[in-house]
């Protein structure tokens, strides 16, 4: 190799890693917990105005030509919202918008498909618009199932820090905000949830009607077992801080078994990468010179016998 080219590949090679590195760094500085906590500061009273935008029903202005795509039956919103709300989508223009894509991205599947085989093959056709329609059910799906994973994982510390916060002197409502406000870096979507119960006892609804609903919402079993605790506990008059501080040592326990299973399963999840990746390159490095050999010595006709 001349020594031009080696320059020339050492300055790309730096170029790539410089360019990288910035990137890498750029994005590491702006998801610190400090830039977190200071845009979540500046915006404080975006939220006031978010959360008002969602009790008018107001959808965003550039939806006004998909509205026409969404469900026009209230049943059939009000089962779409709540599958939404579950994803931590809650405004109109969220149920609109995804109205719209379940139809609009089965023609974009189906026309980029039928572009690239042509009408011949339409069952591949079908199939690529198949796929258009339940895409953005997919997407929600795993959406939810994260949101879900992180308001299960932070209820043992939002739990602590109430107890902590009632222990103090706070009432039920004042320690709602103190936790979600604690929590906001930590467990966003926990602490947007603990957000809109206080919303909805301070707008006048039962503290016991606010958790209920927080379960219906969040479908996460955890949740459902803490407001059937907190039904009972005001039902019989019992101390709300030992009740919480109960069910918080068996969430954690929970999560500490989940933790565990997943450990548990990585050595099965494990076989494929190594059988399909690992396994065909280690026997090319082992036995790739003995085929060689072997070919070379035993076919006839290739020069070169050892």
């Amino acid at each position: 190799m001349s020594p031009q080219i080696a320059i020339v590949l050492v300055g790309v090679f730096v170029s790539i890693a410089l360019v990288i590195g910035v990137g890498a760094s750029l994005v590491l500085r702006w998801s610190t917990p400090e830039n977190r906590e200071i845009r979540r500061l500046a915006h404080r009273g975006d939220k006031s105005v978010l959360a008002q935008t969602e009790l008018t029903e107001v959808a965003a202005p550039w939806t006004k030509h998909l509205q026409q795509v969404a469900p026009k039956s209230p049943k059939e919103m009000s089962k779409l919202r709540r599958r939404l709300t579950a994803g931590g989508y809650r405004s109109l223009t969220a149920a609109i918008v995804y109205a719209a894509a379940e139809i609009i991205l089965p023609f974009v599947f189906g026309g980029s498909v039928l572009l690239v085989v042509g009408f011949s093959k339409w069952y591949i056709v079908l199939l690529g618009a198949a796929v258009g329609y339940v895409t953005p059910g997919i997407w929600l799906g795993r959406q939810t199932s994260l949101r879900q994973k992180q308001i299960r994982n932070g209820l043992p510390d939002a739990l602590d820090l109430m107890i902590v916060c009632i222990e103090a002197g706070s009432g039920i409502d004042q320690s709602l905000v103190k936790t979600s406000d604690e929590l906001d870096i930590s467990y966003p979507a926990l602490a947007e949830e603990l957000r809109l119960i206080n919303t909805e006892i301070r707008s006048g609804k039962p503290r016991l009607e606010a958790f209920k609903n927080f379960a219906s919402r969040t479908k996460v079993d955890e949740v459902r077992s803490l407001v059937a605790m907190l039904v009972q506990t005001d039902r019989f008059g019992t101390s709300i801080a030992q009740a919480l501080r109960t069910h918080a040592e068996v969430s954690r326990t929970k999560r500490r078994q989940n933790a565990e299973e997943r450990a548990a399963k990585i050595g099965v999840k494990l076989v494929f990468p190594l059988v399909f990746c690992l396994f065909p390159s280690l026997y090319v490095a082992i036995l790739g010179p003995a085929v060689v050999d072997y070919v070379r010595v035993f076919k006839p006709g290739i020069s070169g016998h050892r």
